[in-house]
């Protein structure tokens, strides 16, 4: 997965999504925290700010969150987190 990221000054540059750096490492579990932000920061274009890497970190932090959950049986449903985003993007 492949997304495009604008920069303040206008830029335009593409970059692997943090889900597709989670997915593709299927031994993401074998990663440490430390080589998972590394990865991604890598793969993030140049002029990203810090506050744009500062949101990725945080993205992936709520997917290795999400899975450990799921792992535990622990959250919701699928169909119910449906619909609370239904709920959410409608607000």
């Amino acid at each position: 997965m492949v997304e495009q990221h604008r920069s303040r000054d206008g830029v335009i540059s593409r970059c692997q999504h943090p889900l597709a750096i989670l997915s593709r490492n299927a031994d993401s579990a074998a990663m440490s925290s430390r080589e998972i932000v590394i990865d991604l920061v890598n793969k993030l274009p140049e002029n990203t700010s810090l506050a744009e890497i500062a949101r990725e970190i945080e993205l992936l932090a709520g997917i290795e969150k999400a899975r450990w959950q799921a792992r535990r049986g622990e959250g919701i449903p699928a169909e119910e987190a449906r619909k609370l985003v239904d709920a959410w993007a409608t607000k």
